[in-house]
């Protein structure tokens, strides 16, 4: 056989016996499959990787001869160092880098208290622009994390957390405030928090507010709002920090007022 019929027969026997480590898989518990996830994902990326590989007629048929190349192959695989976790740690610090940077932008966006046409009339429409998208997208967020939250009964306690860190206390606030005040005739809205969004202090906008209403149910939004105003209250709450007391050595390594004189060892005084 030539070199690419032999690769062909490689790759056939290969492909049969992750076939029967599949079938074997079929056999146990969830948690044993769990245990043999890795293994059998990467029996599958050396597959597909044969699938495109020619190797020379003798490393082939090297391979051939025993009777489990694939598992040969994951065996030497297993026994090499990579940069795996490595990688790993790189995506979540770049992902986490880049997400830290946007939230920091979106929060860096003022809530623009004026309508268009103010805008207009004072070349302040970017920060209308910039303004109202960034409701929009916090509309959007409120929705999703109502929708990955909610497990049919209740929304857990932090559920309103992501959101304000994203967007701010200020932005949630007139974003929910607009949309209860919108749909004020809707009954499953508590007493409680359609009293919070009339005191809430709203700014001529015309119907631009329509744009950014939250469409989530009104019975589980209710719900969210109630985790937003605890989130604040709780925020609003917390005592100041004291001012941290310095170290000794941090005491005596300060420099001296002008004027005076730092104070003398002990030993020094005695002389």
């Amino acid at each position: 056989m030539n070199a690419e019929q032999l690769n062909q027969v490689l790759y056939d026997k290969m492909a049969a016996e992750q076939a029967r480590y599949k079938r074997g898989l079929s056999g146990m518990t969830a948690e044993e499959v769990l245990d043999h996830a890795y293994e059998y994902a990467m029996r599958q990326d050396i597959l597909m990787e044969m699938e495109a590989l020619d190797l020379p007629t003798g490393q082939a048929a090297a391979l051939l001869a025993s009777p489990t190349p694939l598992a040969d192959v994951y065996r030497a695989w297993s026994d090499v160092e990579t940069r795996h976790m490595e990688d790993i740690r790189d995506v979540i610090e770049e992902l986490a880098d880049t997400r830290a940077k946007a939230q920091e932008a979106t929060r860096a966006i003022p809530l623009y208290q004026e309508n268009a046409r103010y805008a207009r009339e004072h070349d302040e429409l970017d920060l209308f622009r910039a303004s109202h998208k960034a409701n929009i997208a916090c509309r959007d967020a409120i929705e999703a994390a109502i929708a990955e939250c909610f497990d049919g009964m209740h929304l857990p306690r932090d559920a309103a957390k992501g959101v304000l860190a994203q967007f701010g206390p200020e932005r949630v606030t007139h974003v929910l405030a607009a949309t209860l005040l919108d749909k004020s005739w809707d009954k499953r809205f508590s007493d409680q928090n359609v009293s919070w969004a009339a005191s809430v202090p709203m700014f001529d906008i015309g119907n631009r507010n329509l744009d950014y209403t939250v469409n989530s149910h009104p019975a589980v939004l209710d719900g969210f709002v109630g985790l937003v105003r605890r989130e604040m209250d709780a925020t609003r709450d917390q005592p100041e920090q004291p001012a941290k007391k310095p170290s000794i050595k941090g005491q005596l390594a300060a420099k001296p007022v002008p004027g005076e004189q730092p104070a003398k060892p002990r030993d020094q005084e005695a002389r």
